[in-house]
């Protein structure tokens, strides 16, 4: 069986259909966020996606089920967790979102980013 790489990219050959989403009102805090999503891979029982992950400036509120993996290719973004703990993010950061965390993302300049999001076990 042959098995083939996956290349992530946003045009060209390959590049899978862009989703474009709005924030819902009851999560924005300032701004008008609008992200735009390339999910390249789902698998293990649709609980793993893999793609890239762009958003303009603004802040929204986020409560993570989920474990995910980011990787900043541009741009620059404040997390904070909802007991003020900050961390300050940009281009070339590597960084781990646990299952749990609650808080705000705040995008300061554009952000692109690669990600690897694992969905939690369904119950039952």
């Amino acid at each position: 069986m042959s098995v083939d790489i996956i290349i992530l990219k946003t045009s060209g050959a390959g590049a899978p259909k862009v989703r474009v989403e709005k924030a819902a009102p009851e999560k924005q805090v300032a701004g008008n966020t609008v992200t735009q999503t390339w999910n390249h891979y789902v698998g293990e029982d649709e609980r793993l996606h893999c793609g890239i992950w762009e958003s303009n400036k603004g802040t929204v509120n986020v409560s993570y089920d989920e474990w995910e993996f980011c990787h900043f290719i541009q741009g620059e973004a404040v997390l904070t967790r909802e007991d003020g703990r900050r961390w300050q993010l940009s281009k070339g950061d590597s960084f781990i979102i646990p299952a749990g965390f609650k808080g705000t993302w705040e995008t300061v300049r554009k952000v692109k980013k690669h990600y690897v999001i694992l969905l939690p076990k369904a119950e039952g």
